[in-house]
């Protein structure tokens, strides 16, 4: 080993004191947000049996992320972002003990939604702040490190959270109980937040204007390697993804019951894990690019096997290889997108990166919901299946299927549109874009004039 290369060490964020402190709260947040997923999931599936309802759900929660992210971010630049958490945490609690009342008294679905959509407002104002306080906490040596540690946490999280939520569902699915819990959750999530001693930031950002809070979408742009890898990320999520369709296949197709759809759930974080860890024990990649486009690919053709899986084992190891394939996206765009903006634009960049992320996951379960139900009125339509129960079949297994080939063709257009991905390096080496920030520096002191 090179005298200049100091050994890895996986450990070495653990003994910062801040750090733990983040991690317990990130862990509790996301418990809470698993076990309420699979709760919502089940309740509104079993009252509606429609997979376009199951839909409306990503539609609730990413509508206020793609309308107020920016403002967030810039929110997360101008003010304590430490306490700007605290803030919108508070919310995210409220909104769950508003959705835990309204199932307990089987309010119209109009109520589940709208407290859905007051949720979602917390996260999209809360979220630019938690990533870009992160980095005021670690050294930048160990940064890469401390991400993938988050990831490990979040997969944790949603291998430990769902299985959870099913097992209080119970036989008969009841789920008031299980969005008591979700709540407890959020409020535990806050005392670790309040006590944290973050690092000032680097360099005070550029007072409020149009200039100043447009400057993330344009560093992105600027930045080719950021713009390519959330784009490919938004992409394959977006016509891929199968998760907001899980209480259709747990239900109608592998006839499991919120129970197994708890444990479908569990089994896509259990893949993610096991890929952070041998990430987080292994020297960084050498060739993070390729190792990402892989790792999509991988993700795709795990999406097509899943939708056409009949057998509840089989559907198990699809989701395990989605969550591990996903993961290597998730560890290298996270890492790039923190550590190549400058402190003083993170709240900023982290809210548009943060819009990409929704856009893919909760954008892709509207999107989920309404193929499925286009292409079971199309095979209705067609004589290829009975309406009904059939269709809804046969719609589920389509839309599933058709993502999963377009997350693999998305691979194929970013590799041609953006080569830089090829050739991206070992993500050991990134360091901050100054001359992009300088130049926005520069733009809004002259604004400000």
């Amino acid at each position: 080993m090179s005298a200049t290369q100091p050994a890895h060490d996986p450990y070495a964020v653990w003994r910062h004191r801040d750090y733990r402190l983040f991690s317990l709260s990130w862990l509790s947040l996301v418990l809470a947000g698993q076990i309420e997923t699979v709760a919502v999931g089940i309740n509104i599936y079993n009252r509606t049996s429609d997979p376009l309802a199951l839909g409306w759900i990503g539609l609730m929660r990413a509508l206020p992320v793609m309308f107020l992210a920016i403002a967030g971010g810039q929110l997360a630049d101008r003010f304590n972002r430490r306490n700007i958490l605290l803030l919108t945490m508070s919310l995210g609690a409220l909104a769950t003990a508003g959705l835990a009342v309204m199932v307990y008294r089987e309010a119209p679905l109009f109520w589940i939604y709208a407290f859905l959509l007051l949720g979602a407002i917390g996260q999209a104002l809360g979220s630019p702040a938690r990533a870009a306080l992160l980095p005021q906490l670690v050294p930048v040596s160990i940064f890469s490190t401390a991400m993938v540690w988050n990831s490990s946490i979040f997969q944790v999280s949603t291998m430990i959270g769902p299985a959870l939520g099913g097992l209080l569902l119970g036989r008969h699915d009841y789920t008031p109980p299980v969005f008591g819990l979700a709540l407890l959750l959020r409020l535990a999530a806050i005392p670790p937040v309040a006590m944290l001693r973050a690092r000032p930031a680097l360099e005070k950002a550029a007072a409020i204007s149009l200039r100043s809070v447009l400057a993330g979408i344009r560093f992105v742009r600027d930045s080719k390697i950021i713009l390519a890898t959330i784009t490919l990320d938004m992409v394959a999520v977006l016509v891929g993804g199968a998760t907001y369709l899980l209480p259709l296949f747990a239900t109608d197709i592998l006839h499991v019951g919120g129970r197994g759809l708890g444990l479908l759930r569990s089994a896509e974080a259990v893949g993610a894990i096991a890929m952070a860890m041998v990430i987080a024990h292994r020297r960084p990649f050498k060739r993070a690019g390729r190792a990402m486009l892989w790792g999509v690919s991988g993700f795709g053709a795990a999406t097509v096997l899943f939708g056409l899986s009949p057998w509840f084992g089989l559907s198990l190891a699809a989701m395990f290889m989605i969550g591990a394939c996903d993961n290597i996206s998730v560890i290298v765009r996270h890492t790039l997108v923190q550590m190549l903006t400058p402190d003083h634009m993170r709240g900023r960049v982290s809210a548009v990166n943060n819009v990409f992320i929704v856009a893919s996951n909760d954008l892709g379960g509207f999107e989920s919901g309404a193929t499925a139900r286009l292409f079971g009125a199309m095979a209705s339509g067609f004589g290829w299946a009975a309406p009904g129960l059939s269709a809804r079949i046969a719609g589920a297994v389509g839309s599933v299927v058709f993502g999963g080939v377009g997350a693999i063709l998305a691979v194929a257009a970013t590799a041609k549109r953006w080569p830089q991905v090829l050739a991206l390096g070992s993500l050991r080496d990134i360091r901050p874009s100054e001359e992009a920030a300088a130049r926005e520096q520069a733009a809004e002191e002259e604004a400000q004039r």
